[in-house]
């Protein structure tokens, strides 16, 4: 069985652009998908990234026109400044691998679920509440939120390690054995490489 390692940040709008596609690539060849939350902040640091309010105002003018344009395309609702980012996203990304270890839900649609409470709904993920509503959505346990935080803190530091061992210097990416690819745009080219026309 193939697998596919999906290094995502709860906290970043291309994780939240990427929606359930991944998961429906993986579903229609049989891939395992191993979801790897890290903490793309630090992971920028490690890889010669610079964080969105650190770049030049080149960068972040074009982030302003192409993360709406993608939403649109997509037909996506976005909030180029949701009300609650920056925010603190370990919690969430902690009850993510509660939820990972302990199975049972959907991780596709909780990964989904808490982008889009950033994103979409102008709700703050590092709030006990929102992270428990996007359990429940999912399919969890809503307690998994206070559950598992040293194993999750392990988890999510160990997930940083991999990541910039395995290339991966962004958000949504994803690795399927020596293949890399960054960005959700480029889902589809996931779906060729299955195939085998990549």
């Amino acid at each position: 069985m193939t697998q596919i390692d999906y290094y995502f940040a709860v906290l970043s709008p291309y994780c939240y652009l990427a929606g359930t596609r991944l998961e429906e690539v993986a579903a229609k060849h049989g891939a395992k998908i191993n979801y790897k939350p890290f903490d793309i902040i630090q992971g920028f640091g490690r890889t010669g990234g610079v964080p969105p309010k650190d770049r030049h105002i080149s960068r972040i003018e074009y982030r302003a026109q192409e993360l709406p344009r993608q939403a649109k395309k997509l037909g996506m609702a976005f909030n180029l400044k949701p009300a609650h980012w920056p925010t603190n996203g370990a919690p969430a990304s902690y009850a993510f691998i509660a939820a990972q270890n302990v199975g049972g839900g959907d991780l596709g649609l909780l990964a989904h679920a808490m982008t889009r409470a950033c994103w979409a709904e102008e709700k703050d993920l590092a709030q006990d509440d929102v992270i428990r509503a996007c359990l429940v959505e999912a399919g969890f346990d809503p307690a998994l939120a206070d559950s598992g935080l040293l194993q999750g803190a392990e988890t999510y530091a160990r997930n940083l390690e991999d990541a910039v061992d395995a290339g991966v210097f962004g958000a949504p990416f994803y690795v399927v054995g020596e293949q890399r690819f960054w960005g959700q745009d480029r889902i589809a080219d996931i779906d060729l490489l299955l195939q085998g026309k990549l």
